[in-house]
Formats: structure tokens, sequence, C-alpha cells
């Protein structure tokens, strides 16, 4: 997941290292919450609900919208088929979408407005060119986004210039073209082991919880992430997973701490990495995507050229799902040094959806701890309820509520009321 977050936030400059993730075999949990969509859910593995893979899974999953366009739906038929046909008889799935987020907010600071809009267009897919119908297949993901601002300040920016410390629009920026996926996913031992090779964003693959997708839920970095790690971003890495049995796994990895979203170069500096490894438990591999706790500690290393000192952290996650269609989770973390956006951050919400339906609601609070000691804590409410007007067409209104935003201690609160469009094809 691209956050476009700002230095104190973002682990630096230009990328390095030929990477190493996991790409553990699709085993998906059969639920309305996920969507499983046979042919086109396979090899999720132990990506979160932003990676690509997943992206395309939900995307191609049917839906019952609360409305039905049958005019519109019927456009669009030939062109899903001619999609499908590609991917049975060559194993390309393929993906594009196109959203959008518009956000006000209430009472901005002087000078700085009140309206703020973004655009992203997304190309993204995936390939089985290796044993394409066997259990350890060989994948090339990839990925490609164009982030454009209508505005003059991006919602990605819209909470700094307003005195919070945070993002309020994750990944609605104003960055262009940018470079997302290139990797190449590739499992072993029927499998429970698997790595990923190439361009990823680790935020993705860690400490992911089943309800994180800034295109389809939440909209706020602090409810979708934990902001007490020391976020990458898109960037090069090492890393292995593997399953001991049907409930335990780990996971480990080394990405170059200087990746960017907007720079692809490889290598800056070798000795400047960011570590991690997650040890989790589910109740079973099938439900691992919507039940499952796990602990992760993280390492980055010290960077000269960006001036971030060494810093390191623990977090936990847990989240569960009820009767298919709820599903509670909590998140924390602490972390010592500079480079994350908090030192401290407990998050706690909900996700609803309605059996027969693809709407979607949630709720959640974040309160962090700034790691600049000089500021105060802050608390961090979104509220937000995905309508699905049509099977490809979606719209999220949502409310965010900010209590005493830390850049701006002689204010004690700030609203952002918000809508995202979501159309993919």
């Amino acid at each position: 997941m691209v956050t476009d977050r700002p230095s104190a936030m973002s682990v630096g400059g230009a990328a390095a290292l030929a990477a190493i993730t996991l790409a553990f075999p699709t085993l998906a949990q059969e639920t309305d919450l996920q969507d499983n969509g046979s042919l086109q859910a396979d090899n999720r593995g132990f990506a979160g609900p932003a990676a690509t893979t997943s992206q395309l899974a939900e995307d191609a999953a049917p839906k019952d919208p609360a409305f039905r366009f049958p005019a519109f739906d019927r456009a669009l038929t030939p062109w899903f088929d001619a999609k499908q046909r590609l991917q049975e008889q060559t194993g390309l799935q393929l993906g594009f979408d196109y959203a959008t987020l518009y956000q006000y907010v209430d009472d901005p600071l002087q000078g700085q407005g009140d309206d703020y809009s973004s655009g992203i267009f997304k190309v993204f897919g995936r390939w089985d060119l290796v044993n394409r119908n066997g259990p350890n297949k060989g994948t090339l993901v990839f990925s490609f986004e164009n982030r454009h601002a209508f505005t003059d300040i991006s919602p990605a920016d819209a909470g700094f210039a307003n005195g919070y410390l945070g993002v309020p629009g994750t990944l609605f920026s104003d960055t262009e073209w940018v470079l997302g996926d290139l990797n190449w996913q590739q499992s072993f031992n029927g499998g429970r082991t698997g790595i990923i090779a190439g361009r990823y964003d680790p935020n993705d693959f860690f400490d992911t919880l089943g309800y994180a997708n800034p295109r389809t839920a939440f909209s706020n970095l602090a409810i979708l992430l934990n902001p007490s790690i020391a976020l990458p971003d898109f960037s090069t890495g090492i890393g292995i997973g593997h399953w001991f049995n049907d409930s335990w796994y780990i996971k480990a990895a080394v990405n170059d701490a200087n990746g960017t979203t907007t720079d692809p170069e490889l290598f800056d500096d070798a000795f400047e990495l960011y570590k991690t490894v997650e040890v989790g438990w589910s109740p079973s591999i099938e439900q691992r995507y919507f039940s499952n706790v796990h602990l992760t500690y993280w390492h980055v290393d010290e960077r000269e050229e960006t001036g971030t000192e060494e810093s390191l952290g623990l977090s936990i996650g847990a989240n569960w799902t009820f009767d298919d269609v709820f599903m509670p989770f909590i998140r924390a973390g602490w972390s010592e040094g500079a480079a994350p956006l908090y030192n401290e951050s407990y998050t706690v919400g909900a996700v609803y959806r309605a059996r027969h339906r693809a709407d979607l609601m949630g709720a959640a609070v974040n309160w962090g701890q700034p790691s600049d000691e000089s500021l105060d804590p802050q608390t961090t409410t979104e509220i937000f309820y995905r309508l699905q007007l049509a099977e490809n067409l979606a719209i999220t209104p949502s409310i965010q509520f900010i209590d005493n935003p830390a850049l701006t201690p002689d204010r004690d609160s700030m609203a952002i009321f918000g809508l995202r469009t979501r159309f993919s094809f």
C-alpha cells in the first residue's frame, strides 16, 4: 500500500536489493467478507487486502449491489468475458480502476482552503507463467498508477496543511505516474513456503489485517496501518515465510530503507536497511485472511542522507470474523526513535457487511503519541459506509474527527468529510 508519506513517516531515497517475501498458496476463506472468486482468487497468499493479487480477487468476485443498473452491467459484460478468456488461455489476469476522493475540512487553517480532491488511475495484474495449473505457481505481479490532484493541495497532504499529524486521504496525492509492484512470486513445498522477488510494498505483507484497503474501506493512514512503525514504501528486499502447521506461521524480510514510491532506481546504500519479522496464528490456513493474531518486530537503520535516526519497534494486531459478516479488530504498537510517526499507537474498530449485499460499513478510533516528544497525543476517528451501486461501481461517504490535532496545540478538534468513488473494469 503506497502511502505517499512525508519524510517523518517514510523510509526515504532510492531503492535497492532483489527481494523475497511470502507468496503462499491461495487457501481462501469462502465468506461473504472475503469474496472468494474461484479462478480469480487464486494465490492471494499472505498479502493484505490492498495488495495487487488481493485486489484482483476482490474485483473479480461476484457482488450483490444495493441498486442494479442492468444496462451498465450489460455494457461491460463483453469486456469482462474477454478478460476471463485471456486468463484461462494465458494465465494473465488484468485489472483496471479509477478512483477519486473529495474531502472537505471544516474550519481549515487560515489560507489553506477547505476543499481537497485527487484521482488515481491504476493498471495492475498477475501473470502465471510457471506451473499455472499446479500447486507451486510462478507469477509475475505488476502495477502502475497515475495519481493526480484536482486542487492545489491533495487529500494526502490536507492533514499536515491543517495542523493534523497524519494522512487523511491515503494514496490520493499528486505524485503523477508511479511504478508500484514489479515482482516475481513463487511458492514451494505445496504452497507452505514462498518467495517474492522484485519491487513491492512491505506494508502489503506485514502487520496486515483484513479490513485495511484505502480503495475500498477506511481512508486515514492511522486507521489503515500502524503509525508506530517506520512505514516503508515500495522498495526491494529479502524475506521468507513458512507455515509450520495449519495454524502457525512465520515470515521475515529485509528491505531497502531508502525505497520510495516515486523513484524506482535500484540500490543507493546497501547498509541502510529495513528489517521485519512476524509470527502469527489463525484457526486454520483457510481463515488466515480474516481471523488472525500476529506479533511483528521491525528495525530500520540510521539513514545519513535523510538525517533519520535508527529506530525499532514492536506491534500486535488481531481481527476476527463472526458469522461471515462482522469483523472487529485491534492493533497496538510501541517504538523507539524518530523514524515512525508515533512512538505509541492504539487502534480499535470493526467492519460489517450485510450477508447478501456488497455494502460495507466501518468505524475505528486511533490514539497516538507522536515520536516528537514536544507534541501532545492526538485521537483520530473515522466512520464510512461503502455503497455498491453496481457490480463495479461504488461510492463511499466518510467522516473523520480529529481530537487535539498535534501540530496545532491551540486547536481542540477538526472534522473532515469525504466522498470516494471507485470504478473497476
